[in-house]
């Protein structure tokens, strides 16, 4: 199936913004040349997922957003994610079609850490962006790729110069968006050249949306060599939001990503999270909790590909289904001829809540080296009945017995999470999203 019928825009439309954006030359025809691409190319394949049947034509039209002159005056929807300036490194809002907020620490920006909406990035920082903008994830993958590059809006760049270490305050970003109306597609691109680390969050929201959307979303992530990563992302899009999320990082040698993700959003939603571990000594740790409520169709895919030797994987997804959603989860670990030494571990583990709701857990090891170490471990199944009246017959009432099952289930990855306000609001998600 092409998507020749669901191009949102046409080549005139596209040209027309990018003048009006005046954004250089080069950005401008890579838009133009990806939107061509769009209506020649399939849409991903995604196992057991039929996404052809999904609302991804939702796209809306450009935007103006106003910025804002205070934090005081954010939308009230996303008051309680946003720290204040005091507590964290950086912020920046999205508000549907562009950004409405950017602030970066002086002490960080003496040290020439960038940190800004995407659409600037380009225009101040050209060369820096064009060098890496859709090289992890490549235009021509597909039909959503290329329609993300045509149409990307807003979005964050965040650059680390080298031998700067960013330890104790986060890099924040707010995603929301409340107008179905408005193109939503921010493009996330982070930098960190060697010896240096950085923490960066972000949540993606939907306010109160009068009719379908689609959030067509990607982050590139660069670690350097000895580079340290730590990102994190919560997804809690509405109902009436669909959402495709690529985020895939490049690590050279001795770089390392953590990569925390909580899948909370309440439409269908398909994710692949990937590490690319190109460097010698490069590491991957993955850590993915997601609860699927009502009828969901949720698919979440995490990968690490291994090229470098003495390279480290692991991944740990944690699945809650509940209702009638279903969830497919995938965990891939590839290594490639020539990775010697390198270890690739996964678990992937599902909880089912009711009889209606499916899980399908899928570990896969693709091995083309001999001198590896690889295991993975996967589980699908209902709430034990017996730990429930054990609990019962100590004066536990049931519903108090589900939800420590559940949050005992949750546990290992929510426990390992390093960031205690990222706990604390997964632990609240978890709590809504089970109706508790």
């Amino acid at each position: 199936m092409t998507t020749q019928t669901m191009l949102p825009v046409d080549s005139e439309q596209l040209r027309a913004l990018s003048v009006q954006k005046n954004e250089p030359a080069w950005l401008s025809e890579q838009r133009l040349q990806a939107l061509e691409l769009a209506g020649k190319l399939e849409l991903p394949v995604y196992e057991k997922t039929k996404i052809d049947r999904w609302n991804l034509s939702g796209y809306g039209t450009h935007q103006e957003v106003q910025k804002l002159a205070s934090l005081k005056d954010a939308p009230a929807s996303i008051s309680e994610l946003i720290e204040s300036e005091q507590n964290n490194g950086g912020l920046i809002i999205q508000h549907n079609s562009g950004v409405i907020y950017t602030q970066l620490n002086d002490e960080l920006a003496a040290k020439g850490v960038i940190f800004t909406d995407l659409e600037t990035a380009a225009r101040e920082h050209g060369e820096l962006v064009q060098r890496y903008l859709h090289t992890a994830v490549k235009t021509d993958e597909n039909a959503i790729s290329a329609l993300h590059t045509a149409l990307w809006n807003g979005g964050v760049f965040l650059y680390v110069p080298k031998n700067v270490e960013i330890q104790d305050i986060p890099l924040q970003a707010v995603f929301l968006t409340d107008d179905a109306s408005a193109t939503f597609v921010p493009h996330v691109l982070i930098v960190v050249e060697s010896n240096s680390s950085v923490t960066y969050v972000d949540n993606y929201v939907s306010g109160d949306l009068s009719a379908p959307m689609f959030h067509n979303g990607i982050v590139e992530v660069f670690a350097q060599a000895g580079a340290k990563v730590r990102f994190a992302s919560v997804h809690q899009f509405g109902e009436a939001a669909t959402d495709i999320s690529t985020r895939r990082a490049v690590l050279d040698n001795d770089a390392s990503i953590e990569w925390i993700v909580g899948e909370m959003n309440d439409g269908n939603t398909a994710s692949n999270t990937m590490s690319v571990l190109k460097g010698n000594g490069s590491n991957s740790d993955a850590k993915v909790i997601a609860v699927g409520s009502g009828s969901q169709k949720l698919n979440y895919t995490t990968q690490a590909q291994h090229f470098g030797k003495s390279s480290d994987s692991q991944m740990i997804t944690r699945a809650v289904m509940r209702e009638e959603a279903s969830a497919i989860i995938n965990g891939i670990t590839k290594i490639e001829k020539g990775a010697t030494k390198a270890d690739g571990q996964q678990t992937e583990r599902v909880l089912m809540l009711s009889s209606k709701a499916r899980g399908d857990a899928n570990p896969i090891l693709l091995i083309d080296e001999d001198d590896v170490t690889a295991g993975h471990a996967a589980s699908v199944g209902q709430v034990n009945q017996e730990q429930i009246y054990y609990l019962m017959s100590r004066g536990v009432s049931r519903t108090d017995a589900e939800r420590l099952i559940i949050y005992g289930f949750l546990a290992p990855v929510v426990s390992d999470i390093p960031l205690e306000a990222l706990q604390q609001q997964l632990q609240r998600l978890v709590e809504r999203k089970l109706g508790q």
